[in-house]
């Protein structure tokens, strides 16, 4: 059995401040910005629903008190299950849900699911949560965990696991806030799901530095992708012949910071978020994606916006033929850009028109009531606004890719965007019209009591989506994992 220590606030604010003392975002300082306005909130919730009560986005300490909070918050939306790994009647107390959550069907029919339990390593610790969680989906309003994947890579991922579902491989690299090194472990998900075998799991050994915060993997399974906002050491290695000990070859380096990146569905681009610099880069890979020996990976455009804090991840997608990305940035900053808690400037998410890839162009954003200056001092006080790992902002966000005839899963005409944002919850976005989305539906669960620190939501997660079911899975780190159905015809398929 894991010991079980208590975290306090000031050890988890400790944790957090050695994350963000490098942590900068660009853009035009002191000078006035001009924040774009809140994207269209929901219209008409069922009768059913619990809607908010104030501000689009608002957990208010008044609704803490109030009991309001501990009631949780829908619209549109229907919870189907849920899964935590806290026994019935203790209090949390540390993190139990992470960054990423992952949906894979195995050939033999299988439904699985498989998520990070590591906000950041050792904070989990508290309720023996580290690893990776593998559920069993049959029935998805009683998910089961199957197995926990402990291995290196897999007990502390930080936001680098990553799935290919065309080569049933799940992947992650050793990370924290700054990055670790570069540890990679390999589970093939295939002949059952809910046992994943483990295939590799060894140390990248490169003549150079190698580190791992996020990641990216081409949608074949075959190219991995280390990536570090903190150093310019952006690796791609070779996941074809991976077997357990030997290392991976090591196909390419280059002197990129990356906080996260996503690789087209051919493989032959990566969409780089830069936490450091510009806001988005677009890399050309198709060398290596083509094993060409010595490859050499061409930049073919970038784009930054005013409001930018930390960009996040940046994930391709076509909507009536016409390719766009999804950008997300996390937490907030002050008028120069350093990263604070409550900070005026926040950074949400957009969407990117790359129909001129040399020349990206944001045409519209997705943000909130909460999010905007003339509101952050007003939510100042609210529980857990006050650290900066936390509050009123976006972390991530991911739009669903439909399976082909072909086998082949590709992000094609997606109606929805679905964005974890923190205190807020879940929300979800129609984006039928790329240049004018509008909230439809959003999920904020019910506030619970925790050991420490003061209660509140945190939902960090990459979600998944189930468009057959129009569900959509996702985890809080102080809730667990959710399963959340889209009612009242929001998403249309």
């Amino acid at each position: 059995m894991r010991p079980k220590p208590r975290f306090t606030l000031s050890i988890l604010a400790l944790l957090c401040g050695s994350m963000l003392a490098s942590c900068r975002s660009s853009g035009s300082g002191g000078s006035a910005i001009i924040t774009p306005d809140p994207t269209p909130k929901v219209v008409t919730c069922m009768a059913t629903d619990k809607p908010e009560t104030g501000l689009q986005g608002r957990v208010s300490r008044e609704d803490h008190t109030s009991g309001r909070a501990a009631m949780g918050y829908n619209c549109n939306t229907q919870l189907v299950g849920h899964f935590t790994t806290v026994p019935a009647g203790q209090a949390p107390q540390g993190t139990i849900g992470g960054f990423k959550v992952e949906r894979y069907v195995d050939r033999a029919g299988r439904e699985c699911a498989y998520y990070d339990s590591t906000l950041m390593f050792p904070t989990n610790a508290a309720d023996a949560t580290a690893g990776v969680m593998v559920l069993d989906m049959t029935n998805p309003a009683a998910p089961v965990r199957t197995a926990q994947l402990t291995t290196f890579a897999m007990d502390t991922p930080h936001e680098s696991l990553v799935l290919s579902q065309q080569a049933g491989v799940l992947v992650a690299n050793a990370g924290n806030a700054a990055g670790l090194p570069g540890y990679v472990d390999v589970y093939n998900l295939e002949p059952d799901c809910r046992s994943p075998t483990l295939v590799h799991s060894a140390l990248v050994v490169s003549t150079g530095m190698v580190v791992g915060h996020e990641s990216g993997l081409s949608p074949d399974g075959k190219t991995f992708f280390l990536a570090s906002p903190g150093t310019p050491t952006l690796t791609a290695v070779d996941l074809t012949n991976a077997n357990l000990l030997a290392p991976l070859p090591i196909l390419w380096s280059g002197s990129y910071t990356s906080h996260g990146l996503t690789i087209s569905d051919n493989g032959n681009r990566a969409y780089v978020s830069n936490s450091n610099d510009e806001g988005v880069r677009i890399l050309d890979i198709s060398q290596i994606q083509a094993r060409v020996t010595n490859p050499v990976v061409r930049e073919v455009g970038k784009v930054s916006w005013p409001t930018q804090t930390i960009p996040q991840n940046a994930i391709p997608f076509t909507r009536n033929g016409k390719p766009y990305l999804l950008e997300v940035d996390e937490y907030s900053a002050d008028a120069n850009g350093s990263v604070t808690a409550h900070g005026i400037r926040v950074g949400a998410a957009r969407i990117i028109d790359i129909s001129d890839e040399t020349k990206p162009v944001v045409i519209s954003d997705l943000r909130l009531e909460v999010h905007q200056p003339e509101n952050r001092a007003a939510i100042a006080n609210d529980p857990g606004a006050i650290l900066p790992v936390q509050g009123y902002a976006a972390h991530y966000c991911n739009v669903p890719a439909i399976k082909g005839a072909d086998g082949i899963y590709r992000r094609t005409n997606p109606d929805i965007v679905a964005c974890s944002m923190i205190i807020s919850g879940l929300r979800i976005f129609d984006i039928r019209d790329p240049a004018n989305p509008r909230e439809v539906a959003y999920f904020n669960a019910p506030v619970k009591f925790r050991a420490a620190p003061e209660p509140s939501n945190w939902a960090m997660s990459s979600p998944t989506f189930v468009p057959e079911r129009k569900e959509i899975w996702y985890t809080d780190g102080f809730q667990g994992f959710y399963v959340v159905r889209v009612t009242n015809d929001m998403w249309n398929p």
